[in-house]
């Protein structure tokens, strides 16, 4: 069953009566209703493409937050091959919100890591909805010094409202694991891209993707704070999270043109959620292209492009 988000109700009225005829059809095969289904496809069809042709700020983090958008296990299974996961982070615990581990890709051995939010009440759970203990970030921390000990380039796949807040994570050290395992991002000597595949919330996104290559889906989203938690502080109102989503330049659009990202990867209409194989398709060609683009390099060459690459974020406007 489709899930369609506050503004596809339209969509989904249009698409329900056309399921309807269509039911009418199967059980009555001579009732003429083909033509009128088919009229409102087209319909339908139309206005999803112009609903998503002019998503501003706030729709687009509703459409990065669908739950029916591929997620980091689905991009596993479909990019990479003979992926080994490696779990715990040798200190405390495995924290189930951050998978990783040695694959291939494009039969080239690679680590590749990423936030899993899961798809339904159970999994959700199991994977605390993407957002990462401290253990997370360690386990991350671990599998990128594998990658650097023996050259393998990393992977990276964001999608998380931001690291796990409870009281047991800031007690095990949340923030100095985030930053460690930001620091590692930067000190590593192999290639390093990473794609926000749907949020990339606050710190608990950039301690994954510090990279050479960073990219993001047409319709995800990459911010400080959430929209409702940037509300919530300016305006005292979590109401105002429209505004909020606005203010901040979130989209991967605004990202692009200040120079935070290096590259939009396009989705198909209506967003990843209606055609997760294309989208996945499209990830594939956008990791290959970014890591081509750092084949090569040496271990000194790409520490300091990649340093570089930070030290001039702010440089750039949107004017």
């Amino acid at each position: 069953m489709q899930n369609y988000l506050d503004f596809e109700k339209g969509l989904a009225e249009i698409e329900g009566k056309a399921e309807e005829l269509r039911a009418l059809s199967r059980k009555n095969p001579d009732a003429p209703v083909e033509k009128e289904a088919a009229a409102l496809d087209q319909k339908a069809h139309d206005l999803l493409r112009d609903l998503y042709a002019n998503l501003d700020a706030w729709r687009k983090c509703q459409v990065a937050r669908h739950p029916d958008r591929p997620h980091t296990a689905d991009y596993i299974r479909a990019l990479f091959t003979e992926y080994m996961p490696l779990a715990g982070d040798r200190n405390f615990a495995e924290d189930r919100a951050v998978l990783g581990g040695l694959a291939r890709f494009d039969d080239r051995p690679v680590v590749v890591i990423g936030h899993e939010k899961g798809n339904d009440t159970r999994s959700r759970i199991e994977h605390n909805f993407g957002m990462a203990r401290p253990e997370g970030y360690r386990k991350a921390v671990r599998l990128m010094d594998l990658a650097d000990r023996f050259r393998l380039p990393v992977i990276s796949l964001i999608d998380t409202t931001g690291a796990y807040p409870g009281k047991g994570a800031e007690e095990r050290g949340q923030s100095e694991a985030i930053a460690r395992s930001t620091e590692k991002c930067l000190a590593i000597g192999v290639p390093f891209v990473s794609v926000v595949i749907g949020e990339g919330g606050s710190g608990g996104a950039v301690a994954f993707a510090t990279a050479d290559r960073l990219a993001m889906l047409e319709h995800s989203v990459y911010s400080v704070i959430s929209p409702e938690g940037c509300a919530s502080i300016l305006w005292k109102n979590a109401e105002k999270m429209k505004e909020a989503a606005a203010a901040l330049r979130l989209t991967a659009q605004d990202l692009l043109k200040l120079g935070v990202i290096d590259r939009v990867i396009p989705e198909p209409v209506g967003g990843a959620q209606r055609h997760p194989d294309e989208t996945i398709s499209r990830v594939r060609e956008a990791i290959a292209s970014m890591l081509a683009e750092l084949s090569g390099m040496a271990p000194e060459a790409l520490r300091s492009a990649r340093r570089r690459k930070f030290l001039d974020m702010g440089s750039k406007s949107l004017v």
